[in-house]
């Protein structure tokens, strides 16, 4: 498999929106709406250039085919220390192990930054994303009762949790 995971540069931006809007139209992984537009995908890959980084798959021909980000859990102080990702995978090449590369790199990232907890929250039936983490050494640590809306059906969250 000839796939490279690097930081996520600007170059990117339309690869990673392209992926990330097919799930927002969709899917249920991400509970955002509204595709994004490029200049908002740039202001998000400026948004994980430092402390918060993102990371893109490439395949072979520099196509994005994956990414994942870390971004900050919540924003008081206390919570400096946590973060949650997020990983995305184009439906094509789902199951060939390209979610845990990212997720890997992603765990690797958030450890050289300081950081002591990576929090996951995924939409109940993503039973794919639940096992990867799990595999990542993610423990579930709680459920969010229809507490999103897409398509017409009410969406649990499943937060699970690493320390680092």
């Amino acid at each position: 498999m000839d796939v490279q995971i690097r930081l996520v540069e600007r170059r990117h931006a339309d690869g990673v929106r392209m992926l990330y809007n097919a799930f927002v139209t969709n899917s249920t992984a991400t509970f955002d709406l509204v595709p994004r537009t490029l200049d908002e995908q740039v202001a998000w890959i400026d948004e994980h250039s430092g402390g918060h980084p993102a990371v893109v798959a490439l395949d072979g021909a520099g196509h994005v085919i994956g990414f994942g980000s870390l971004s900050a859990f919540r924003d008081r102080p206390a919570y400096a220390t946590t973060v949650e990702d997020t990983v995305y995978v184009d439906e094509g090449r789902q199951g060939e192990g390209i979610g845990r590369r990212i997720l890997d790199e992603l765990l690797a990232l958030a450890s050289a930054h300081g950081f002591h907890a990576v929090i996951a929250r995924i939409v109940g039936d993503n039973e794919a994303s639940i096992a990867l983490h799990r595999t990542c050494g993610f423990e579930i640590v709680g459920t969010e009762r229809e507490i999103g809306r897409k398509f017409g059906r009410w969406l649990d969250v499943i937060e699970m949790q690493r320390l680092l």
